[in-house]
């Protein structure tokens, strides 16, 4: 079993009246959470009912709110207890029929996963304002992965465990760049295995996924563009580009682009500015939720060429990191190219202050600051700016900010 570091927040949660909101990826563990937390409450002695709209006899008591009702207090009664459905994107109207059953004030607490987030995140989200707390569980994340890997001999002491063991933590490192975080993926145990689950995942979200949200048989423009995605992770996204290379209208990229987002498959970064005239504006760049869901789209899931590949897969690596060490802030992650070549990978602002961090697969061995970092700094004085890499940790003043080259494992200690 795979520890998942949500499951605590989710056991704090219980005591609120608010729904608990868990989305994400489909196949990330949702299910198995819901499965954990249910375990949970009945070796605490709590009533708990369970109910998954995969499932055809659960559906039938989600034909109208009374029904589902009258299902909850045959199994629970009066008294206080837990409902848990899975999968409500299956719901029409999820939100409103959330709402309606939330604004009763039944003296039950509802716990709630689905794994399509058009549903959840816009319709829900409107309609359950003040009523729920949003839980996103991401497949596995590199701290999870390390910790499983190592049978949790380190789970309270992984910095050490980086430091000391280097070489088999950057086998880890290189391991989960080439797999990701499915955690069927992660718990397969041949490399046969593992193909075999990330082609069932791929196809079960093509098919589930796409075909139904989108309402189209012939996905065949959708796979094409996310493999091109998949390409050019990190790089500028032409739109146009894309339109004249799938045979596709402008529009319909970007409402599938849209899509691939609210499905947990892409996420779309925009660029830091302060000049317009000068910067770049216009153009995203997209990273990948998953690291293995992206190489298996290339055909690299077998292997990849570390000098080719692996600098723009640590890159996608950090910014999924950053994501979660930022998740619970204001602060955005954006990046920042100018029209003369200078680019810095990563800007994390909060209100008027931000911090530039570059992003380099490789073992530094000095204080080299490259000329777009310099820059930067030049045009925006920040306090800090970080250089995270494999091992290489020091710090160097230019002017007054701080540059600090910071290993990779250690980026959990930039403050928020």
């Amino acid at each position: 079993m795979i520890k998942r570091l949500l499951l605590n927040d989710l056991k704090s949660h219980l005591a609120k009246r608010e729904f608990s909101l868990i989305i994400g990826p489909r196949q990330s563990g949702k299910t198995t959470l819901m499965l954990l937390l249910k375990e949970y409450l009945l070796e605490k002695g709590k009533k708990v009912v369970f109910l998954n709209m995969d499932v055809e006899s659960d559906r039938i008591h989600f034909l109208s709110q009374d029904k589902l009702i009258n299902k909850i207090r045959l199994e629970l009664g009066s008294g206080k207890g837990f409902v848990f459905i899975d999968e409500i994107q299956r719901k029409e109207n999820a939100g409103l029929f959330l709402k309606g059953i939330y604004d009763i004030g039944l003296p039950y607490k509802f716990i709630v996963s689905g794994s399509g987030s058009l549903e959840l995140k816009e319709k829900i989200h409107e309609s359950l304002v003040g009523r729920k707390r949003i839980f996103e569980l991401t497949t596995v994340n590199f701290t999870e992965f390390v910790n499983y890997r190592t049978e949790y001999g380190y789970e309270n002491n992984l910095y050490d465990f980086f430091r000391v063991e280097y070489k088999k933590a950057n086998e880890l490192l290189n391991e989960y760049l080439r797999f990701g975080g499915y955690p069927r993926v992660v718990t397969a145990e041949s490399i046969e295995e593992k193909k075999k689950e990330i082609d069932e995942i791929y196809q079960s979200y093509i098919e589930k996924d796409i075909s139904f949200l989108l309402n189209i048989q012939k996905t065949e423009k959708v796979s094409d563009l996310v493999k091109l995605l998949a390409s050019q992770t990190g790089k500028l996204v032409n739109y146009s580009e894309i339109s004249n290379t799938l045979g596709l209208s402008t529009e319909t990229v970007k409402k599938y682009l849209w899509y691939l987002e609210k499905t947990f498959i892409i996420r779309r970064v925009t660029p830091f500015y302060k000049n317009i005239r000068k910067e770049i504006t216009k153009s995203p760049v997209y990273y990948f939720h998953d690291l293995g869901f992206k190489n298996y789209l290339l055909g690299l899931f077998a292997g990849f060429d570390e000098i080719t590949y692996g600098g723009f897969l640590f890159q996608n690596l950090i910014y999924n990191v950053l994501k979660g060490i930022y998740a619970e802030s204001s602060s955005s992650i954006n990046f920042w190219r100018t029209l003369d070549k200078a680019e810095v990978d990563f800007i994390i602002s909060s209100g008027i202050e931000f911090i530039p961090l570059e992003v380099k697969y490789r073992i530094l061995k000095s204080r080299k600051i490259g000329r777009s970092l310099r820059s930067f700094i030049e045009k925006y004085n920040p306090k800090k700016a970080f250089i995270v890499n494999l091992s290489y940790k020091d710090s160097v003043k230019i002017n007054k900010t701080e540059v600090i080259f910071l290993p990779y494992y250690e980026l959990w200690n930039i403050e928020k």
